[in-house]
């Protein structure tokens, strides 16, 4: 990737020409595509540090400014590798500026083939997703750090952050290590939509365990000697709906969702089920509601577990165990990072799109844990589904848009 150089006090800067040709050369689609075929599902991601370890410290980076923290050490799943992390010093005075971006992808895309069909990139198979969620933002912050380490770029003091773990629970970003950060007081997290969408905040969400234990017999000869685990899981689900506390869930103004996501349980028609596992969610940007759903599906078990007996009147038991999977929030308009993401959208031509995500986002851990973080895309559709596609014009403006954002322009 030549280009043109003219010094200036403190580091180089491109020529208007040379810049505009970096920006739109095509070994940047080259390096996202290799990127995207490089499997790493959550806990999986060490070939994907390994390949932007190696590319960054073969544009010049020091090896000492490149760092992996033990996230993976923290996080319930364990893994392989901890979030890596690069920080390089500026070359004028300002304060530090922070990238990120997610390494992992969700298990439907690990052994994806992208192929190129015009500004559109897909995968070979119909069995897979692309995983443009999050390689896209994974090559976005490679090309911008590669762009000024090899060019040797004005920069304010500038943080790269690939987090792992995302997908499943954005525990890459929870447990980072804060030293290894640099106290970066603007950030930007790449992640999915448009190269114009500003993602302010994001909703937050509950995970749960829930955990429904019965009495066995034999379903054919005394199925009144037993208590049905499935009955009462099942009771509880249908009171759920019922009452309106599962799905999109509406009450007197206040917005949320709940899901009952998976159930397992019982091991033959012939028995009495006496265990079933359920994994649920609540979700909303209202805290206080959140916790409110939370109590709604607790009460349902409850009340399932009541209503089941044996023929000797034995009941069964409900065993819920629940964390906070991210806490809600919304940055203002006026905080430094919207603003200065924003000005950076426009110097490209277009008009900021604001928005609140309904998902968890490693904005939702970096905000709450004191850096104040703004989402953005670069070019991802139809994400998690074997209809996704990236597109690359949005993909080259969401790099662009990084460039401004890491050179403070």
């Amino acid at each position: 990737m030549g280009s043109t150089a003219h010094p200036i006090e403190g580091g180089y800067r491109l020529a208007r020409p040379a810049r505009k040709k970096h920006l739109t050369d095509p070994q940047a689609t080259q390096l996202l595509l290799r990127l995207l075929e490089i499997p790493g599902g959550s806990g999986d991601e060490t070939r994907v540090a390994e390949f932007l370890r190696k590319s960054l410290t073969a544009a010049g980076a020091p090896a000492k400014s490149i760092r992996t923290d033990q996230a993976h050490r923290r996080s319930p799943l364990g893994g392989e590798v901890g979030n890596l992390v690069l920080r390089l010093p500026g070359t004028m005075r300002a304060p530090r500026r922070m990238l990120s971006a997610h390494m992992d992808t969700v298990p439907i895309c690990v052994g994806t083939r992208p192929v190129q069909r015009g500004r559109r990139i897909v995968a070979a198979q119909r069995t897979h997703a692309l995983g443009g969620d999050d390689r896209a933002g994974v090559a976005v912050l490679l090309t911008t750090a590669l762009a000024i380490l090899k060019h040797r770029l004005p920069h304010p003091p500038l943080t790269f952050l690939w987090t792992v773990q995302e997908e499943a629970g954005l525990h890459g970003a929870r447990h980072a290590s804060l030293s290894h950060l640099g106290k970066p007081r603007l950030a930007f997290n790449y992640d999915g939509g448009s190269a114009s969408r500003l993602t302010l905040g994001a909703t937050g969400g509950y995970r749960m365990a829930i955990e429904v234990l019965g009495r066995a017999s034999h379903a054919g000869a005394h199925p009144e000697q037993g208590v049905s685990a499935i009955a009462i899981a099942a009771l509880a689900t249908a009171d759920l709906v019922e009452q309106g506390w599962h799905g999109l869930v509406e009450k007197r103004g206040k917005v949320g969702t709940s899901n009952i996501g998976a159930i397992e349980g019982g091991a033959a028609t012939n028995v009495v089920c006496d265990r079933v596992t359920l994994r649920a969610e609540a979700r909303s940007h209202d805290r206080a509601f959140r916790e409110r759903i939370v109590r709604e599906i607790r009460k349902a078990f409850a009340n399932a577990a009541k209503q089941v007996r044996s023929s000797s009147g034995e009941r069964g038991k409900v065993n819920i165990e629940g964390r906070l999977d991210y806490e809600a929030f919304c940055l203002p308009k006026d905080n430094p990072s919207v603003v200065a993401a924003a000005a950076a959208i426009a110097a490209e031509g277009r008009e900021v799109d604001y928005t609140i995500a309904n998902g968890g986002l490693d904005a939702n851990w970096l905000t709450a844990r004191g850096i104040p973080t703004v989402s953005l895309g670069c070019g991802q559709n139809n994400i998690h589904t074997v209809d996704e596609w990236l597109d690359l014009v949005e993909f080259h403006r969401a790099r662009r848009i990084a460039l401004r954002l890491a050179t403070g322009e």
